[in-house]
């Protein structure tokens, strides 16, 4: 891994996989509940993307990958033709600003409401343990459902969902896409053994709750082949669900971390310490630790300003950081952090709904 002296290495191109970056700052995802209940993206989304395409990368809000796996109203899809075409009128506007954007592939598992599920099903889960805390209908937020556990021979159409997904990015003309593995939604849940109770091939040994990451990562590594797939994960986040950590967190994600080195990805992107809120780690995890296992290139998330992100990268910890909250009112981010200028920070009413107000309206520097 290079190291630099200086910040302007992360103001330098790079590439991930077959994915060259006019720089090493990508936007994270950031889920804005912007949509329509139909989850297709509109002329506006195209804005609020294209304005943000100076970053290295794009990695798009978390994407359903299919009505089962939706766990908030107002989030967008990407299993239909309607949802395929909306996003190509992003992608065009991104790709027409200079940018590049990949589409996070998300089923939330466990964390929903059956007034968001298909026919008011139940969500489903690994097993059928309930998730805490509340999540946005179209009734308001609401405490989220028991769910139900996922049988065995259910477990080939959800790999299937995420295929189709993947196929559906490509035709929506995505850069590539990104394997939601972390913040404890459907993967996550598989990995960890506080919400992996089964006794089949998906659960028990940790080689068995790493299989579904595994096999969906390999399902989408076919439509996109290798260099064009990343994927995320988060170790030590408890939430969605203020779920449990897994019991053995340096042996379990150790384990698929090195399985993962295997399809060769265009990155891992990966949330060191809790998301949104904090960088402290429980002292029996090294998170630097297992980023060293992965052989391939590595971008840091999680409270990172730019000290940090240059410390990182010139002790050769990070190939390139992902900013999510700064990107929200400061479209041109990339810009203000190579000239040193003042960052908005952005009132916490402003991330979710309200249209227009608080997602498009950001201005720039003045030239």
């Amino acid at each position: 891994m290079t190291r630099s002296s200086s910040p302007s290495d992360l103001f330098s191109p790079v590439d991930l996989g077959a994915l060259t970056l006019a720089n090493r700052i990508v936007m994270a995802p950031l889920t804005r509940s912007r949509m329509g209940v139909d989850g297709v993206p509109s002329e506006m989304h195209a804005r609020y993307y294209a304005q943000r395409a100076s970053a290295g990368l794009i990695i798009s809000e978390a994407t359903n990958i299919s009505a089962q796996g939706r766990g908030y109203d107002l989030t967008p899809g990407i299993w239909s033709e309607e949802q395929v075409a909306g996003w190509k009128v992003v992608t065009d506007a991104v790709h027409a600003a200079g940018g590049l954007i990949v589409c996070q592939l998300w089923h939330v598992g466990r964390f929903s409401h059956v007034d968001l599920q298909p026919d008011g099903a139940p969500p489903v889960a690994p097993s059928a343990i309930r998730a805490e805390g509340q999540t946005y209908t179209a009734n308001g937020m609401l405490d989220v459902s028991q769910p139900r556990a996922l049988e065995t021979s259910e477990i080939a159409g959800i790999i299937q969902q995420y295929r189709h997904a993947a196929e559906s990015a490509k035709r929506a003309g995505f850069d590539g896409v990104e394997v939601h593995s972390a913040n404890s939604y459907l993967l996550d849940q598989f990995l960890r053994d506080s919400t992996n109770q089964r006794d089949d091939e998906y659960g028990g040994s940790i080689e068995n709750r790493s299989r579904l990451t595994l096999e969906v990562t390999a399902a989408v590594v076919e439509v996109w082949g290798h260099d064009r797939v990343g994927i995320r994960i988060s170790p030590v986040t408890p939430d969605a669900g203020n779920t449990p950590l897994d019991s053995q967190v340096m042996k379990s994600y150790g384990y698929l971390i090195e399985q993962l080195n295997r399809f060769e990805l265009a990155y891992m992107h990966f949330v060191e310490g809790a998301t949104a809120t904090s960088r402290v780690v429980p002292e029996d995890v090294d998170l630097d630790a297992l980023r060293a296992l992965f052989k391939g290139p590595y971008i840091g998330n999680n409270n990172y300003d730019l000290p940090l992100a240059v410390k990182r990268r010139e002790e050769g910890k990070i190939d390139a950081v992902a900013f999510g909250r700064p990107f929200i009112a400061n479209p041109d981010l990339v810009r203000r952090l190579k000239e040193g200028a003042a960052l908005t920070v952005a009132p916490r009413d402003s991330y979710y709904g309200n249209g227009e107000k608080g997602y498009t309206d950001w201005p720039a520097l003045a030239d």
